[in-house]
């Protein structure tokens, strides 16, 4: 198959796969897409959201329809590495034996990631980032697709602890959750409070899903695409050559260079899931939100004025 075949069937196949979503999930049309998106280029997200916008729902979905192998790990601040990656112990011949903790999954949900402290944060790092973990000197590869879905309470700073900047670096999409139109938490209310049990079909299998990120990958780009993926998050950064007076203003410390391949190989996956065989600067500009807003730290001055990352983004584009 072609690749300009395979993109048109991607396009209805995606279409396919939000409608099965859409079964349980209502509404965060936005939020559905950007994890989908990110899925399909390999990346990890945080979902953020207050308690009770169906973050840990909508991940649980999503597996199924991809038919991939999830696990949950609920994080909590006695949460020890161990936990997560697993450990070693003795067998009855005396023998070392390693036992798989949760992370040896295709889609780890790390719920209330911000709860455990950064040790045990940091035992996804290795993870995240090269799909493999190091346990007592061992190396041991994890089944690809892998992918990690965390979510975090925006309001509720009591007992948590901030996920540092090496971590967040490596969520392809920071993504917020709204909360419901009035029609939708009406459709939303209709459909929980019966006793009717809704079945999710599978739409893509997990070799299916590493197909499609090769896919993406393959999908040319233009250099002036980008150029401009580039110059954006250059003026990110803060007293550099190409930083805005907003940047200079209001940050103290900007987007690094996995933010550019990210802004591109979204932008690759968007202009796919739409029908386009090569992305523009449009399809940039609708994903540099969710790639952006976790990778700039904003200063004292910005806290104060009530200037949101929001804001400094859509400035810049």
């Amino acid at each position: 198959m072609s690749d300009v075949v395979a993109v048109e069937n991607l396009v209805n196949r995606y279409k396919a796969l939000k409608q099965e979503v859409g079964k349980i999930i209502i509404g965060q049309n936005d939020a559905i897409d950007h994890v989908l998106l990110s899925l399909l280029c390999g990346g990890h997200s945080l979902l953020i959201g207050v308690p009770g916008l169906a973050k840990t729902l909508l991940v649980n979905t999503i597996s199924k329809t991809l038919g991939l192998n999830f696990k949950r790990i609920q994080f909590t601040p006695d949460l020890m590495p161990s936990d997560i990656l697993g450990s070693e112990i003795l067998d009855e011949d005396r023998h070392f034996k390693f036992i798989k903790g949760p992370i040896f999954c295709n889609i780890l949900l790390a719920d209330e990631i911000n709860r455990t402290p950064p040790k045990t944060q940091a035992a996804l790092l290795e993870a995240m980032q090269e799909k493999s973990v190091t346990v007592a000197g061992h190396h041991y590869n994890i089944e690809r697709p892998f992918f990690v879905l965390a979510t975090q309470n925006p309001i509720e700073q009591e007992g948590t602890y901030p996920l540092p900047e090496a971590q967040l670096d490596r969520f392809m999409f920071s993504i917020y959750l709204d909360y419901p139109s009035f029609e939708e938490e009406m459709e939303v209310v209709k459909s929980t409070t019966t006793d009717d049990t809704i079945i999710v079909n599978p739409v893509f299998s997990a070799k299916e899903i590493l197909d499609l990120q090769h896919l993406i990958r393959r999908i040319p780009v233009a250099d002036n695409v980008v150029e401009y993926a580039v110059a954006l998050v250059a003026k990110t950064r803060p007293n550099s050559e190409r930083a805005a007076q907003i940047v200079n203003d209001y940050i103290d410390w900007g987007a690094g260079p996995r933010a550019s391949q990210n802004l591109i190989l979204a932008a690759k996956g968007y202009a796919a899931i739409h029908g386009k065989f090569s992305p523009d600067i449009e399809d940039v500009q609708a994903v540099a939100f969710a790639i952006l807003r976790h990778r700039i730290v904003k200063n004292y001055k910005a806290e104060a004025e009530g200037i949101t990352e929001e804001q400094i983004i859509k400035s810049l584009l």
